[in-house]
C-alpha cells in the first residue's frame, strides 16, 4: 500500500479536525504542520506525533518529502497556496472555498490541471453516512426516478457579527453546502434559481450589505432534468443542528434524521422522545464525514484515481451561491447563463472578469478549464459565452 506523505497548513480549529481524520487514515503520514502562531503548530505536532512544525506555510509546500498538502488556513490564502502547491507538484486538499472570488477560483483550478495534480474541495457533507445513503438509494433506483429533493440546514445559534461581515452572506458561507448537496443528489446540472432572504434572529446584521443581512433563506433550484430542489436555511435552531435531506421518487421516499449523541429515548407522562438534544457543534455532527472524505482522497492519491470532490464541484457550488444572492436581491428567478462573472483565461495563471457579450463577439479563447466546464456545466457556461 502506498503511503501519502502529508503536510498541513493551519493548526486552528478546522486544521485539528483534519488532523484527527488523518490519524484514522492508514494511507496518510503527516510529516509537517505550519501555523503563524508557531506554538499551535508545535502543540498539534506533539499531540499527533508529527515530526516537524513551523510558522511558515512555505516550509510545508517546499518540503521535499510531502506528496499532498491539506490547506486549512483562512480563506483569503487558499488560492495563493493552491497555486504554490501545484507549482511544486503537490496534490491539494483544500477547505472550502477554493478562493474568495471567481477569478481566483478558476486560476487555482487551472494551475492544478496544468501541473497534473489533484485538487479536492472539502465539501464534507457528501461523505456524511446519512447523505451518502440517500445518494445510494437514488443511484441504486431504490426510490425510483427522483421527483423532488428537499434539504434543511439550521445552525444551533447565529455566528458572531464579525464572522458574518465580509463572509459573502448566507448563501456563500452557509447554504453553499446545501446547494452542492442538491446538485449531488439530483445528478443533474442547475438551470435557474429562486431565493428569498430575510432577517429574524440577529437584527444587528441588518446593517450589512446584500445577503450578509439575511439569517434565514429559502431557495428553489430548477435542474436541467426538469426536477426541483427546495432548501431552507436558518442561522438558529435552539434544539441543535438541524441537517436533514429528503428525496421523493416514483417508487418511494428516503429521508434522513438529525444526529444525536446517543439513541436513548425517554418515556414520561408528558414527554416521549430522544433523551438528549441533537449535536450542537459541526465537528461533532460531521466527525464521520471528515474521516470519510479524508479516506476517500487518500485512496484516490494512493491509487491515482480522480478526486472524489473536485475543484470544479467547488466552483459550481460557488456559482450557485452567487446566483442565489442575485435572485434574493432582485426578487426574481435567475438563469445561470446570466451570471456576469464570466472569465477569460489567457493562460492558467491569469484570468479576468469580462462582459459575456463582448467576449462572445471578440471570440477569444479560454484555457483548458473552460472546455471541461462547458462539457460538464453546459447550463452555466453555455454557447458563445466561453469558447
Amino acid at each position: 500500500m502506498k503511503v501519502i506523505n502529508v503536510g498541513i497548513i493551519g493548526a486552528g480549529r478546522i486544521g485539528l479536525v483534519h488532523l484527527e481524520a488523518l490519524s484514522s487514515c492508514p494511507d496518510a503520514k503527516p510529516l509537517i504542520i505550519s501555523n503563524p502562531t508557531v506554538a499551535k503548530a508545535q502543540a498539534a505536532a506533539e499531540k499527533y506525533n508529527i515530526p516537524n512544525f513551523t510558522e511558515s506555510a512555505d516550509d510545508v509546500i517546499n518540503h521535499p518529502d510531502v506528496d499532498a498538502v491539506w490547506i486549512c488556513s483562512p480563506s483569503s490564502f487558499h488560492a495563493q497556496q493552491i497555486k504554490a502547491c501545484a507549482e511544486k507538484g503537490k496534490h491539494v486538499f483544500c477547505e472550502k472555498p477554493i478562493a474568495t472570488d471567481m477569478v481566483e477560483t478558476i486560476e487555482a483550478i487551472n494551475t492544478c490541471a496544468a501541473a497534473n495534480v489533484k485538487l479536492m474541495t472539502a465539501l464534507q457533507r457528501r461523505f456524511d453516512p446519512n447523505f451518502a445513503r440517500v445518494k445510494k438509494a437514488i443511484v441504486d433506483n431504490e426510490v425510483g426516478e427522483v421527483v423532488q429533493i428537499k434539504l434543511c440546514s439550521r445552525d444551533p445559534s447565529p455566528p458572531p457579527f464579525q464572522y458574518v461581515k465580509g463572509g459573502g452572506g448566507i448563501f456563500c458561507d452557509m447554504a453553499i453546502h446545501d446547494l452542492d448537496m442538491s446538485r449531488f443528489l439530483m445528478g443533474s446540472e442547475p438551470k435557474r434559481i429562486l431565493a428569498v432572504g430575510s432577517c429574524h434572529i440577529d437584527k444587528s446584521i441588518e446593517v450589512l450589505p446584500g445577503a450578509e443581512a439575511y439569517d434565514t433563506a429559502t431557495i428553489i433550484v430548477e435542474y436541467e432534468n426538469g426536477k426541483t430542489a427546495t432548501i431552507d436555511v436558518c442561522r438558529q435552531a435552539p434544539y441543535g443542528y438541524d441537517q436533514r435531506a429528503e428525496a421523493l421518487g416514483t417508487k418511494g421516499m428516503i429521508q434522513t434524521d438529525n444526529m444525536y449523541p446517543n439513541t436513548a429515548r425517554m418515556y414520561l407522562e408528558h414527554f416521549t422522545g430522544n433523551a438528549d438534544m441533537p449535536f450542537d457543534f459541526f465537528m461533532s455532527r460531521y466527525k464521520e464525514a471528515y474521516i470519510q472524505e479524508t479516506l476517500a482522497f487518500c485512496h484516490a492519491l494512493a491509487n491515482d484515481l480522480p478526486s472524489p470532490c473536485s475543484g470544479e464541484d467547488g466552483l459550481m457550488a460557488l456559482i450557485m451561491a452567487i446566483a442565489a444572492g442575485i435572485s434574493a436581491e432582485e426578487n426574481r428567478w435567475v438563469d445561470f447563463r446570466e451570471i456576469p462573472e464570466v472569465k477569460a483565461c489567457t493562460d492558467p495563471l491569469h484570468c479576468e472578469l469580462i462582459d459575456p457579450i463582448e467576449f462572445a463577439l471578440e471570440g477569444e479563447h479560454n484555457y483548458n478549464i473552460v472546455d471541461r466546464l462547458k462539457r460538464e456545466f453546459n447550463s452555466i457556461l453555455d454557447g458563445n459565452f466561453l469558447r
